[in-house]
């Protein structure tokens, strides 16, 4: 079957209809692409046809975007010269696009041609705005859910089917940057207002708009085919175009560091294609995306962020067991995890029973999910029915009794194993005999924790990340009693919230934390070494992590710190390693500087909580050095020591998937997005090399970067993890 059928009416307008066989929403595959051109094709050369309307047989969709897992292979598949296969690939897309806009045009009096539209009938993402963007006039229904945009930058490419050289020419640069590099997707009077569609129309009159226009003899030739032609805003030698092109490359650099390919490629293709002829420009934009395509960033950005993250989602390691959808949620405490819990299942339409020790504090809990709908309401996200709904949802009490027809509890009480032992027994007293309790905790371990239970098998760990609304990583533990109806019944409650979910074994810090704090511990470190702490953060910025060390520890506050290092240090003894890093740490918890809470820390920060720069007074206590460090030692002293980690997690069994492993640290902490996370960026870098630079940094920093077995073993054979582990993980 294919995805492209066409019928003419009787008023001769032939109507392309997009269907995806098998899927909910249109996606391009590279068959797809050849249908289309030849519906095209037959439809240009009928006398009986005046006009083509693309339109999309799913009700409330025009199409997702292009298959992300043939671009992923498309390097792959490329044959013996990859860069020429690509670069043929994305012309022969071009050539398609490029036949609908010329619609039969002679090709030197831009006479002739059939108009052709397109009918959107909701979201339209990626190469489905780019077919619509070569078409001569864009019909969408209006429909509010509808999102239309370009958003391949946000996993690693950028436009490649003229959707770049199209959007820069029809808006200008500058109107054109916010969706190109930003990936801004808007509703469809947001669409028009920003010029990238052309009508919105009610949805019953889609279509009989578009051939109203088709049967009108309108003018279709492309502003760019015509004569004199000037790109909106300027061109880069334009004087008024020389200052958007110098300062987008400076907001680009700014935002990425330098360590994005795609968008940099981006900004490349947009400047110097606007100096040449179109179907010039096109040859560069393909140049630059084939260029995005063999940087291994874009594949692993989108083998994590998009293929990897989407399975994750559906399920991929969610046991054998029955449906565990969660029908009405308890939330035990009312503080700021627990009340960002009851907003998120709320706005999933789930019933929640919010309790707190105090009733004051239980409706506190509850204005929580009242001040987001209203901070919604004002951006016209959201209205007053819908507000009223939600809140209806939310049920806060102190009364443990409302939660006897729970199926799920989630915990998320002060981290004290004696206060939450207490709260399990008293949930318990209540709850029936198939409630599954979850217990939100970041440190604590589940199996511990679960010997206040009277049903181990039912107790499992759910890490939520703070804020809940604003993080997307759900961390799911598993205690060693805890069965697969408890790990279904977490994962199943993750996808109703719309989060994505990582399971993981029981142990110490989990996974997320036991990375992030050799991270931040390493940057503390370098303090005590007198390494200047701006070129500490700075470094780990330029290397892609959106926090440094030290930023990020005043984020999260420096009591909370000591608080882990103190509780560490009781359970690990004599062989605790971090001795170096609590003398700085406890100093700073000395002289009252926990952080950004108390508007002292590592940085200096103004009476409202607003970052000012580094504070001085550390130099006094911990100077800094004559002699500094190259940036790519620091660099790489801070990314091994979240890297080695995360093996030694796969390795420890901690860890079970290294999908999961790259997916939970980028969404989980922000782990340099770029390098598609730990296991993909050791396989970017190869596991020789990896081998050879933490034997150098251990010789020159010590024990904490000796080489794990399983990467040293993998360094002697050559292989790569994504290669030895495929998509699941055996660290055998």
């Amino acid at each position: 079957m294919t995805d492209f059928t066409s019928r003419t009416d009787a008023d001769g307008v032939a109507i392309i209809t997009w269907d995806t066989v098998g899927k909910s929403m249109n996606v391009m595959n590279q068959q797809g692409f050849t249908d289309l051109d030849m519906l095209v094709g037959q439809a240009l050369a009928d006398d009986a046809v005046k006009g083509i309307i693309i339109t999309s047989g799913k009700p409330d969709s025009f199409a997702g975007g292009m298959d992300l897992n043939i671009i992923a292979r498309m390097k792959d598949s490329a044959g013996d010269d990859p860069a020429r296969g690509l670069f043929d690939g994305v012309m022969a897309m071009h050539s398609v696009l490029r036949r609908i806009e010329r619609a039969g045009m002679d090709p030197k009096t831009n006479k002739g041609g059939k108009p052709i539209a397109a009918a959107l009938p909701g979201t339209a993402l990626g190469i489905g705005l780019e077919i619509p963007l070569a078409c001569h006039r864009i019909f969408a229904a209006d429909n509010p859910k509808a999102k239309i945009g370009l958003p391949e930058i946000m996993v690693g490419i950028f436009p490649g089917a003229g959707g770049t050289t199209r959007l820069a020419r029809k808006l200008g640069a500058m109107g054109a940057s916010p969706l190109l590099l930003e990936g801004k997707l808007n509703d469809p009077h947001g669409a028009k207002r920003a010029g990238v569609i052309d009508e919105v129309v009610p949805a019953e009159d889609l279509i009989s708009a578009a051939k109203a226009w088709v049967l009108s003899s309108p003018t279709i030739v492309k502003p760019w085919d015509e004569k004199g032609y000037k790109m909106p805003g300027g061109t880069p030698y334009h004087p008024a175009g020389f200052m958007t092109f110098v300062g987008a490359s400076a907001m680009v650099n700014g935002k990425t560091m330098g360590v994005y390919p795609a968008a940099k490629a981006l900004l490349s293709a947009v400047y110097e294609g606007a100096l040449v002829p179109f179907d010039t420009a096109l040859k560069i934009e393909a140049r630059w995306f084939t260029n995005v395509l063999m940087n291994p960033s874009s594949s692993a950005m989108i083998r994590s962020l998009f293929i990897n993250k989407e399975a994750l989602e559906k399920g991929a390691n969610r046991p054998d067991a029955p449906d565990q959808k969660v029908k009405q949620v308890g939330v035990i405490g009312a503080g700021m995890m627990g009340a960002g819990i009851a907003l998120v299942s709320a706005l999933a339409g789930i019933k929640v029973v919010l309790i707190d020790a105090k009733q004051d504090a239980a409706d506190k809990g509850k204005s929580y999910t009242a001040e987001y709908m209203d901070k919604g309401i004002a951006r016209k996200k959201a209205t007053e029915d819908k507000k009223t709904a939600v809140l209806g949802l939310i049920h806060a009490t102190t009364d443990y009794a409302a939660l006897k027809d729970c199926d799920l509890i989630v915990e998320a009480v002060f981290e004290d194993v004696g206060v939450k032992a207490e709260v399990t027994k008293m949930v318990q007293a209540v709850t029936g005999p198939d409630c599954i309790f979850a217990t939100n905790t970041s440190t604590l371990p589940i199996t511990e924790l679960a010997k206040a239970s009277n049903d181990p098998a039912k107790f499992i760990g759910i890490h939520f990340f703070s804020p809940v609304d604003k993080m997307m990583l759900v961390e799911i533990i598993k205690g060693q009693q805890s069965s697969d109806v408890a790990v279904a019944k977490a994962l199943d409650f993750v996808r109703q919230i719309r989060k994505t979910p990582i399971v993981v074994n029981d142990a110490r810090f989990f996974y997320a934390n036991r990375c992030i704090i050799p991270y931040i511990n390493e940057g503390i470190r370098m303090v005590r070494e007198g390494v200047e702490p701006a070129l500490i953060e700075n470094a780990a910025k330029l290397v892609g992590m959106p926090l440094g060390p030290l930023q990020l520890v005043d984020e999260t506050s420096i009591d909370l710190g000591v608080k882990i290092a103190k509780a560490t240090r009781a359970a690990m003894g004599d062989a605790y390693p971090d001795g170096e890093v609590d003398e700085v740490l406890f100093w700073m918890a000395d002289q009252m500087r926990l952080g950004r809470k108390s508007n002292a820390g590592f940085y200096a920060y103004d009476d409202k909580g607003k970052r000012l720069g580094l504070w001085d007074g550390l130099a006094a206590q911990y100077p800094v050095a004559d002699d500094q460090p190259d940036l790519v030692t620091v660099q790489h002293r801070l990314l091994f020591a979240q890297v080695l980690e995360a093996v030694r997690a796969l390795e420890d069994g901690l860890l079970t998937d290294i999908r999961e492993g790259d997916v939970g640290a980028i969404l989980g902490w922000g782990f340099a997005p770029w390098s598609g996370g730990p296991f993909s960026w050791l396989d970017i870098i190869g596991a020789p090399y990896a081998a050879e630079r933490c034997d150098q940094l251990t010789a020159q920093f010590g024990d904490r970067f000796t080489t794990p077995d399983l990467l040293r073993d993998m360094a002697d054979k050559g292989q790569e993890f994504y290669k030895r582990f495929g998509t699941g993980a055996k660290a055998a």
